[in-house]
């Protein structure tokens, strides 16, 4: 259980950067106004859909800033030699997706995330629509979230034994990982990440 207070604790940051990204600006404590009851989650599902599809977009910038002749591209500074490709990395991001939310179903998830999954997906238009389609199932499923059966138990080889909220919450998690990842490998080759770009110290 420890791995998922862990990755409460990350939705429960992202949930901060995300409402850092709405606005555009720091927020004063001090300063800042109550929010209306409008700007905070209805439900349990929207609570973890903000901060996922927060991640989910800053992955897919991520994705689409690197250049399609670097997906191939391993670091060599450092300690890489077991490391994924650029490429892979997306790929077995993509895959991990339908695992997490395939289990939430009750679905048997792909075999084989850790080498990417069984879609035959590999230049970078593919691999985006691959991700793309991903985000759209996972947004999809989670929206079936409720208070009824958050706690309802899930099963599978991807974070299970586990709920459906907690394997919701792993799914954030594991974009979040994977993209801090990805972001040394952008700046590797000289490229700084999108969301860098357009907040630079707004989000620190």
């Amino acid at each position: 259980m420890r791995l998922l207070r862990v990755a409460t604790l990350l939705v429960m940051c992202g949930t901060a950067l995300f409402s850092v990204g709405k606005s555009g600006t720091p927020q004063n404590s001090t300063a800042k106004e109550a929010a209306p009851p409008d700007d905070i989650p209805k439900s349990i599902a929207e609570s973890v859909s903000g901060t996922l599809q927060f991640a989910e977009g800053n992955f897919l910038d991520l994705a689409e800033a690197m250049p399609e002749d670097k997906y191939s591209y391993i670091p060599t500074v450092g300690k890489f030699d077991d490391a994924r490709s650029f490429g892979e990395q997306v790929k077995h991001v993509a895959c991990a997706q339908f695992a997490f939310f395939n289990e939430f179903e009750g679905k048997k998830p792909p075999a084989d995330c850790e080498k990417g999954g069984h879609d035959p997906a590999k230049t970078k238009t593919e691999l985006i629509k691959y991700l793309k389609d991903s985000f759209d199932y996972s947004n999809h499923i989670l929206a079936t979230l409720t208070a009824n059966n958050a706690l309802d138990r899930v099963e599978g080889r991807y974070a299970g034994p586990n709920t459906k909220l907690g394997i919701s919450v792993v799914a954030v998690w594991h974009i979040t990982d994977h993209y801090g990842q990805l972001v040394e490998y952008l700046r590797l080759n000289g490229i700084v990440p999108p969301m860098t770009q357009k907040y630079r110290l707004k989000a620190r």
